[in-house]
């Protein structure tokens, strides 16, 4: 007796089919980095616009972020690049907030602000110890044509030197420890500003045929940057200090040069940038960096005033130094 045929198999009891990978976390959809860099881009923005917020305790990441913060931009072209090859509409969406957060701080520093006009012209300088060529760095600043000069980083041999080679053109001078100050015009009140244990601020009234303006020639402590951290502890006491005395100062017009050894964005640096007007801000040509000489990429040395009205700000060509001079005209 011949058995019946077998049954063919019933659906439930067959191979499944391939499909579609499942979504979830091990699907296709983790697998796709949209998400990712959409959250990105906004963490990216968020840092940017609250860059002031970003805590600088422990190793001063907020300091030296805000120090590099022009810089943050190049986030932007990254991060749309990635969202284009990633064919992430929502990430190329996304990178549009730190786009325009990058416009709106820096945007118009792009521009040439300057104007003409201006009854003062002035020149700040860190000549570099190592300089090895004072007398050129000095016939540099001459043809500049400013009214007052202030050198930063001297040694008593190049002192000697800048003292001769300017002495034409600014028959007034003062020089006390690293810091100068020469002028065209009188000067008067010549003092220390204590900022440090030794002198790296130094303080007069040059006469000038508008009237007195108090003129400030200023070296903040150098920082680092190292396994450690940013290191910016004496720099920022120096910066109390120098705040302390501009809330002194009486006079009602103030002009502030030097190495500040941070940027007008750092918030570290605050007591002082919130007090003045950064001519180069406000009156500049591009974003004015001078550190390092042969590349610059920060804006460490500017020109800092109060009750006088920013007209033009620039750098000057490099010198024997590893900053770059930079220069500013401003008015009543």
């Amino acid at each position: 007796m011949l058995s019946p045929p077998e049954a063919a198999a019933s659906p439930t009891d067959a191979e499944p089919a391939p499909g579609p990978a499942p979504s979830g976390p091990t699907g296709r959809s983790a697998r796709r980095p949209g998400p990712w860099l959409a959250a990105a881009a906004v963490v990216w923005a968020a840092a940017m616009a609250l860059h002031g917020w970003i805590p600088s305790a422990g190793v001063n990441a907020g300091s030296l972020f805000q120090t590099l913060l022009p810089w943050a931009g190049l986030g932007v072209p990254v991060l749309f690049g990635l969202a284009v090859v990633r064919r992430s509409r929502t990430a190329i969406a996304a990178v549009l907030a730190p786009a325009v957060v990058w416009a709106t701080l820096f945007g118009g520093a792009l521009t040439d602000k300057r104007s003409d006009g201006g009854d003062l012209t002035v020149v700040s300088h860190n000549v570099g110890e190592g300089n090895t060529d004072p007398a050129g760095t000095a016939r540099v600043l001459a043809g500049a044509g400013a009214d007052v000069l202030a050198l930063e980083e001297l040694s008593d041999a190049s002192a000697t030197v800048y003292s001769r080679e300017l002495a034409t053109a600014y028959p007034h001078h003062a020089v006390v420890g690293g810091v100068g100050i020469w002028s065209r015009y009188p000067l008067a009140e010549v003092e220390v500003v204590p900022i440090m244990p030794w002198t790296r601020a130094l303080r007069a009234t040059a006469r000038t045929p508008d009237g007195p303006v108090a003129v400030y020639a200023v070296h903040l402590a150098s920082v680092r940057v190292s396994a450690a951290g940013f290191t910016t502890g004496r720099r920022n006491a120096a910066a109390r200090e120098l705040a302390a005395a501009l809330r002194a100062e009486p006079a009602p017009r103030v002009v502030v040069l030097g190495d500040f050894n941070g940027t007008y964005e750092d918030g570290a640096l605050a007591p002082v940038t919130s007090r003045l007007r950064s001519v180069q801000r406000e009156a500049g040509d591009g974003l004015g960096f001078t550190w390092p000489a042969a590349f610059p990429v920060v804006r460490i040395d500017d020109v800092l005033v109060r009750g006088m009205t920013p007209r033009a700000a620039w750098t000057l060509p490099a010198t024997g130094s590893d900053h770059l001079p930079v220069a500013a005209t401003v008015s009543r």
